[in-house]
């Protein structure tokens, strides 16, 4: 079995590594974001919300990204089968 090749991201990260540049293609967040976020992430895990979700994601924002494409965009969608929650374009891409 051959080696897996890398992909285009990670090529660009090693290379605005190597530059120093500002790397825009993946989260490379210069901050912890905002003190709500955290403490609504801790809460999470508090209350058992620490496991890997479905593959196709969780249906509660499955759902609730369906709802938000109708109302703002008008567009139905069904969560079941036709939305999809990825970790990343990468994944998206290969879905």
């Amino acid at each position: 079995m051959q080696p897996y090749g890398t992909t285009i991201f990670a090529e660009i990260t090693a290379l605005a590594t190597r530059t120093g540049a500002v790397n825009l293609g993946q989260g490379f967040p210069d901050t912890d974001g905002p003190a709500s976020m955290i403490e609504a992430a801790v809460d999470a895990i508090r209350q058992g919300v620490n496991q890997y979700p479905p593959g196709p994601g969780m249906p509660a924002l499955r759902s609730a990204i369906a709802a938000h494409r109708s109302t703002r965009y008008a567009l139905d969608y069904d969560p079941d089968t036709e939305v999809l929650v990825t970790v990343g374009a990468t994944e998206a891409i290969a879905a």
